[in-house]
């Protein structure tokens, strides 16, 4: 088997992207071709978090000394890169491969792009470095979840901060009687005060609305833990003495100054959170196609878990000249695939005449006037966006065990969003029938759009 085999071509191939491989059919393929030699060799994963939670996760690679045993390390990297965004974890415990084991802890010392997902995941989230562990046995495993949010009674506000606009609305009794959306820019301000008081704003709008406010419920771009960030794309602009100084205790302190419970979690597990109440279902994959990809899970008991389903990060083309992503450099991650980055890659070989110099939501717009009118440039675009999640909701059903996807986010409204959800559907009945007949599409009215997410995040925080 040539190593070409290891790249195999999809049955829907996107126009304005045709060297898009899947990650769920190269690792498929990679994993057959390993079995086909008679001699695969079985590797284990377990992910250790800070609490002592631990993932497991299984593959297998090619014998040592076998002409595609080269592939080896990458199929392993890249699973494991999945893993870390997806889960989250500072431990990496190997079975199979010592050998695979000390060459991944020197690609999280010794690389560029080892060293950014060990600064992110192991530092920033775990306040440890990655540590990769050659072993006999996987420590056992131990999934920790927890019931969050639903919570409708009393006053409460509830606010969403992304990359391009920040909302808030004032909830009674799970009514909203009081929304805003404002734009703004938050992700190269250097300024902590820029954040700090735009929250505030936000949230004094909303209370006067209020007769009082009970609590104070909000999801945001990145991860938060206890109401600490620890990293967010955010405030990605902020230094770093600054942003221990301001940005990592911003949360808490507002909680004390306003005095009510709070509660502030990844944007996307706010989506999910949405669209389980919505559904009245649990096992629910959000995606939010805003400024950047977010990703948030309910697992089938309908709680959320420790992983932190940062998507943005985990790649889902493993084609070796897969577009890089902005703030990581990293090659094939979601965020060029479901997002607004992703409508400004695909837009130049659109054909679509605007101002590259136009920032991304500006540029959005121009693609959805054009989707408006009917131009089959704009429909490409969508085309392409359709077949990556496709195949990408096949990927994330070998780590996600979900029966339901709501998406959201600017990217999926209007006939574009509509198309990109029949495009998914055409590629998952002719390339995985079995997970087209599982997985429903929750399609949210535009009153769950505007209204779903600020109810959901309200919800957050217990009264009393």
């Amino acid at each position: 088997m040539s190593e070409i085999n290891l790249l195999p071509e999809p049955k829907f191939v996107p126009e304005l992207h045709p060297t898009f491989r899947p990650a769920v059919l190269v690792n498929r393929a990679f994993e057959a071709a390993a079995r086909d030699t008679g001699a695969a060799a079985e590797l284990g994963i377990a992910l250790e978090q800070a609490d002592g939670s631990v993932f497991h996760t299984r593959t297998v690679l090619f014998p040592e000394g076998h002409a595609l045993a080269e592939n080896n390390f990458r199929h392993l990297e890249r699973m494991v890169k999945f893993l870390l965004w997806s889960r989250g974890g500072w431990r990496i415990h190997l079975t199979g491969s010592a050998a695979l084991a000390e060459q991944l802890q020197r690609y999280y010392r010794e690389t560029e792009l080892g060293k950014f997902d060990n600064e992110v995941i192991g530092f920033r989230n775990f306040g440890k470095s990655l540590e990769v562990v050659a072993c006999d046995e996987l420590p056992a495993e131990k999934v920790d979840t927890k019931p969050l949010g639903r919570h409708l009674d009393g006053c409460r506000i509830g606010f969403d901060l992304g990359g391009s606009d920040r909302k808030a609305a004032a909830v009674i009794d799970g009514e909203v009687v009081f929304s805003e959306e404002i734009e703004w820019d938050p992700y190269f301000e250097p300024d902590p005060n820029y954040h700090y008081e735009g929250v505030i704003d936000s949230l004094k709008k909303a209370a006067a609305h209020l007769p009082r406010v009970d609590a104070i419920g909000g999801s945001a771009a990145g991860c938060y833990s206890h109401n600490r960030v620890t990293w967010a794309s955010l405030f990605r602009g902020v230094p770093e003495e600054a942003f221990d100084r301001q940005v990592r205790g911003m949360f808490l302190k507002i909680q004390e100054d306003w005095g009510v419970p709070l509660e502030v979690i990844n944007d996307g597990e706010v989506t999910a959170l949405a669209g389980s109440m919505a559904l009245g279902k649990n096992g629910v994959l959000g995606i939010a196609m805003g400024t950047s990809q977010g990703g948030g899970y309910i697992d089938m008991d309908g709680h959320i878990t420790t992983w932190l389903s940062e998507l943005a990060f985990a790649p889902i083309d493993l084609h070796p000249e897969a577009p890089p992503d902005e703030w990581s450099g990293d090659l094939g991650c979601g965020a060029q695939y479901f997002s607004q980055q992703a409508v400004g890659r695909l837009l130049p070989t659109s054909g679509i005449e605007y101002d590259p110099g136009l920032s991304l939501p500006e540029q959005l717009k121009i693609v959805q006037a054009a989707m408006d009118a009917g131009d089959a440039r704009a429909l490409k675009i969508y085309d392409a966006i359709g077949i990556y999640l496709g195949y990408s909701l096949a990927h994330y059903a070998e780590f996600y065990d979900y029966e339901y996807v709501l998406l959201l986010g600017r990217v999926t409204s209007g006939p574009g969003g509509e198309h990109i959800i029949e495009r998914s559907k055409e590629v998952m009945a002719a390339e995985f029938p079995e997970l087209s007949e599982r997985i429903k599409f929750h399609i949210p009215d535009e009153m769950e759009k505007r209204h779903g997410q600020a109810i959901a995040a309200a919800s957050l925080p217990k009264i009393g």
